[in-house]
């Protein structure tokens, strides 16, 4: 079939998979690495007219740039460009994201204020959860995955997408509650979520904004966030 297909091995992996990638809007074939590619042309035929659709009901790509709408804290922000400044760096102004210099330059650095922000909202809201709970954060990360919004490791290092800046505060809230309260139960046990709701009580409403504009977040700068 005709699509775009990124191929995947994976030592895990037990069995051929398929999966859609919002962010690079391609289907993902993920291999057990003794396991041929043609065992996973062969699911991607039988599941041809499910990855087609799939991939048409995508949202289109967002651009970082001049003239675009990005949600910034669940509400809309245009881009503009920024005339008569000495500032180097985009900035957050009045619902709206002010970038200076050439247009051709604007997506790093709208992309580097969306980070900047994405933290200082996280770090705050981390901050404030850890307090309640008693619990030392040993650092704090920024990535783009394109599944999870956010992750614990053993080591007390928590882990973010730096695309929760797109979601209102309350889905924020719950998402750093959630990896927070990891860091007394690395589990998903009734104690940890004992925990979980002590912070955070949007767990349903938050689970369920995420599981129907998550795919949409991830066609925002798309291109640009997996250049950058």
């Amino acid at each position: 079939m005709q699509c775009p297909v990124r191929w995947n091995r994976s030592s895990r992996a037990r069995h051929v998979s398929l999966r859609i990638d919002p962010r690079a809007g391609a289907v993902v074939v993920t291999l057990p690495p003794r396991t041929a590619r043609r065992a996973g042309m062969a699911l991607l035929d039988t599941h041809a007219t499910w990855v087609r659709e799939s991939l048409a009901a995508l949202a289109p790509p967002t651009p970082l740039a001049i003239g675009a709408s990005v949600p910034v804290g669940g509400l809309p922000h245009r881009v503009r460009a920024a005339r008569r400044t000495t500032r180097q760096d985009a900035w957050i102004e009045k619902a709206a994201i002010n970038v200076p210099g050439p247009p051709e330059e604007a997506a790093p650095r709208i992309l580097a204020l969306l980070r900047t922000e994405a933290r200082r909202r996280i770090e705050a809201v981390a901050t404030r959860h850890a307090a309640v709970l008693g619990v030392r954060i040993a650092g704090l990360r920024l990535k783009d995955t394109r599944s999870r919004w956010g992750s614990c490791a053993p080591d007390g290092t928590l882990a973010f997408s730096w695309r929760l800046v797109m979601v209102p505060d309350w889905v924020l809230d719950y998402v750093v509650a959630h990896e927070v309260a990891h860091l007394l139960e690395l589990n998903h046990s009734p104690r940890f979520w004992e925990h979980v709701a002590r912070l955070s009580d949007h767990r349903a409403a938050a689970v369920a904004w995420l599981r129907a504009q998550g795919p949409f977040l991830l066609r925002v700068g798309a291109a640009d966030a997996m250049n950058g």
